[in-house]
């Protein structure tokens, strides 16, 4: 892996950070989706031969972390072109990929993911949507919560689970759902936390779906689905280390400029040492974020597992002690509109929450790396 990034990262660095200055804290999500889908930024990592940039989720995620520094993150990037863009790629068929790749690389259209559900909390096994063969198509029936974006996705990735004909247990499958097929309903949950992008609970009811919606190979099982999952994590981390970034250089223009007894305030040690604290953070959250991208783009699935873990830990954390001390350092002004740090100490915490709870990446690591046994 290397440990200094290459050229082309840098001026792409570059290029998307002057696209996010353009676009400021005050940015119309459908603006910036258009204006980064037509630079090949949305695109980026998927196969050049069907319209992406032939990248991977290292280039992804400095374009998600760059827009989230300039303080105009796009959350559908998690979602649409990293988790969706990557599983079909990796394991769609061809129609599948001359219909949807496309299409998510140009921004004409996005697909939403679909895991979570009321009852299974972090525990993927105890997913009850389940699909059943009904002569040549499938049955789609259950619950989802907190999937972000439905309302503005053309189909959403659906995670249910089958019945293996050899053994009866069931195996996780991924279907592709239409926004309007019958029997797929959404609702919106009433938020504390306001952004451009929703959360709905979705009903399956008995949702048809013809054969060519399965994706991939019904045997695959988790293979398939963690390959959603890793880039998920990793865009995570990317999400919170660029919202880190932007509240840390808020509180350094302020520390800098505001000026008490004649001395600015960033030149007392109790202002200055925790915001050098918080940079120290999110620049090692990144080192990790970047082995992550590089492990998962080589294809080492496992190691990269590990990785996204660990680089969504450490930015999660390393994003709510970067705002909180950013708000710390602007005081009462720090709650204001007018600086746009307020919103951000919830929104922080959606680092720390999602898409698995630091808690549940303590467990993976627990026991995966350092072959602890469970408790569970």
């Amino acid at each position: 892996m290397p440990t200094i990034e290459p050229e082309e990262h840098k001026s792409l660095r570059e290029a998307v950070a002057a696209l996010g200055k353009r676009h400021g804290r005050d940015f119309n999500r459908e603006q910036l989706w258009s204006e980064a889908a037509k630079l090949g930024y949305l695109g980026v990592n998927l196969p050049e031969e069907y319209g992406g940039g032939g990248g991977g989720i290292a280039e992804l995620s400095i374009v998600l972390e760059e827009l989230g520094a300039a303080g105009c993150p796009l959350l559908m990037m998690v979602v649409s072109p990293a988790i969706c863009g990557t599983v079909i790629a990796r394991f769609g068929t061809e129609a599948q990929k001359q219909e949807w790749l496309p299409a998510l690389a140009d921004g004409t259209r996005t697909m939403a993911f679909g895991i979570t559900e009321p009852d299974a909390g972090s525990n993927s096994h105890r997913i009850t949507t389940t699909a059943h063969r009904d002569g040549a198509d499938w049955l789609l029936t259950g619950r989802k919560v907190f999937i972000s974006g439905v309302d503005i996705a053309d189909a959403t990735l659906i995670v249910g689970r089958t019945e293996d004909s050899r053994t009866g247990r069931l195996k996780p499958c991924l279907f592709i759902v239409p926004r309007d097929a019958e029997g797929f309903t959404r609702r919106q949950i009433d938020m504390e936390l306001q952004a451009a992008e929703k959360q709905f609970e979705l009903t399956l009811d008995d949702v048809r779906l013809p054969a060519e919606a399965l994706v991939g190979d019904e045997d695959a099982g988790l293979l398939q689905l963690f390959a959603g999952l890793n880039p998920e994590r990793i865009m995570t981390a990317a999400f919170a280390i660029g919202m880190g970034r932007y509240a840390l250089s808020q509180a350094i223009t302020y520390a800098r400029d505001r000026t008490v007894w004649n001395t600015p305030i960033g030149a007392h040690q109790a202002i200055a040492h925790p915001l050098a604290q918080a940079h120290i953070d999110l620049e090692l959250a990144r080192l990790m974020m970047q082995k992550a991208a590089h492990l998962y783009d080589a294809g080492d699935d496992v190691a990269a597992g590990e990785a996204a873990n660990m680089a969504k830990y450490a930015a999660g954390e390393a994003c709510v002690k970067a705002v909180d001390q950013a708000v710390h350092t602007l005081g009462g002004n720090g709650l204001t509109r007018e600086f746009g740090l307020a919103s951000l100490i919830t929104a922080a915490r959606v680092a720390r929450i999602a898409p698995v709870s630091r808690e549940m990446i303590l467990n993976y690591v627990s026991h995966q790396t350092l072959g602890l046994p469970k408790s569970y």
